[in-house]
């Protein structure tokens, strides 16, 4: 198991995060969806804390904040305090981790909240179409699928699969649990020793690899009757171990990374034609995307898509000004920055690398990769990525014909 440490003698507060190679690109079919059900489950009782309720009321006791997640390639429990508490947070937190006991009773009631959440992600544009999108890349494999699962399969996991799950995952070479904030370092680790020293110590099964699906333009559309379009445009791009990355995030910088940014300004504030236009990448052990995202007007979503495609082919052919590109430097190491001020932020930045990479950059050193990148590697991303038969468009809204859109996804 690893152990990641990071120390702020100044701060008020500790934060614990425990994070496990087990998301749903680790599902097959049958099971999709279970990552995060398990996740759901592991607050509803361990052996020292049976009873339900009982590790939300201890922790609020405590006055602490804390949540889970689940992601793709990784599921995370965490919890943070004044930091004389940590031991006791990190004495709950370990033990919904490593002694849950998946009362049958509680997960009747809680594939219930399980199936209400996605309905929630279904009313939820904004989320939902994000789901479309990695679809459309990826198709029917554990990368083109949703972390959430599907409601038939839901319905139909049972408390050995979650037994199964659990024990093949949740060992101790897939775990990392990360200690920030103001801490004692020789108690702490003592305590972390004490434990997670029973943690099944097999490797656990890999992930599968994602499948290069062959490159076309495609769209995808979901008829609903909104207010406005909910749109996502993009590519698949790289993994987080491509040196290619930190270009390509200082390119989504320039295209939509705020209200100064290209896309922002003339999608939002020339054409009016949305409240929100922003530019993304993702990175993951196998595969990444840039995507381009907005809600639109009905009326002006044609308009939109070209211009946004637009602006794709222009960063293709010029090379970004120098005040520009420092500008997007800026915004991005002063996002970076800001983030890392509590513990828990500061917590995840370190373990999600480790966790995913088993390799670690710090702050200083993410700032000087991003302070190095060329607008001529920008440039070169662009020409690479963005390209007729690698375009792909999701929508929300009120449309039934794909062939509306798919007349005017080229580059211009």
């Amino acid at each position: 198991m690893r152990i990641v440490l990071v120390p702020q003698p100044r701060s008020l507060a500790a934060s614990i995060l425990i994070l496990v190679e087990a998301g749903s690109e680790y599902e097959t079919k049958n099971i999709n969806g279970i990552s995060h059900f398990l996740e759901h489950m592991m607050f509803k009782g361990t052996a020292n804390r049976p009873k339900v309720g009982q590790i939300a009321e201890e922790l609020a006791a405590l006055g602490a904040q804390s949540n889970a997640f689940t992601s793709q390639e990784y599921t995370g429990y965490w919890a943070k305090a004044e930091w004389h508490k940590l031991p006791k947070i990190l004495d709950i937190v370990s033990d919904l981790y490593l002694n849950p006991i998946f009362n049958p009773e509680e997960i009747g009631k809680e594939r219930g909240v399980i199936i209400e959440e996605l309905n929630m992600y279904e009313d939820t544009p904004t989320r939902r179409v994000q789901e479309l999108f990695n679809s459309l890349l990826y198709g029917d494999q554990p990368a083109g699928w949703d972390v959430g699962g599907r409601k038939d399969v839901i319905r139909k996991i049972m408390r050995n699969d979650f037994l199964r799950y659990r024990k093949a995952r949740y060992v101790s070479k897939k775990t990392v649990v990360v200690v920030a904030g103001r801490f004692g370092e020789s108690r702490v680790l003592a305590q972390i020793r004490s434990c997670f020293g029973g943690l099944k110590r097999h490797s656990g099964p890999s992930k599968p690899r994602t499948k290069d699906l062959k490159q076309k333009s495609s769209v995808m559309l979901k008829f609903k009757e909104s207010g406005q379009s909910h749109l996502v445009l993009g590519t698949r791009a790289f993994d987080i171990f491509d040196k290619r990355r930190y270009a390509l995030q200082v390119l989504a910088d320039v295209l939509g990374g705020g209200m100064s940014s290209r896309l922002f300004r003339k999608v939002r504030e020339e054409m009016g034609a949305a409240y929100y236009v922003n530019a993304g990448v993702d990175f993951l052990l196998d595969h990444g995307l840039f995507a381009v995202s907005a809600g639109v007007s009905h009326e002006k979503i044609e308009a939109a898509i070209k211009v946004i495609l637009e602006e794709l082919c222009r960063i293709s052919e010029e090379t970004v000004p120098q005040k520009e590109l420092q500008k997007s430097k800026e915004h991005l190491i002063g996002g970076l920055i800001l983030n890392l001020e509590t513990s828990d932020e500061l917590g995840a930045f370190y373990g999600e690398q480790e966790i995913l990479k088993t390799s670690i950059l710090t702050p200083s050193q993410l700032i000087a990769k991003i302070k190095a990148v060329r607008a001529e590697e920008i440039r070169s991303v662009s020409r690479e990525i963005f390209k007729d038969e690698k375009l792909n468009l999701a929508i929300i809204g009120p449309y039934r014909k794909e062939r509306i859109f798919k007349k005017i996804l080229r580059l211009p």
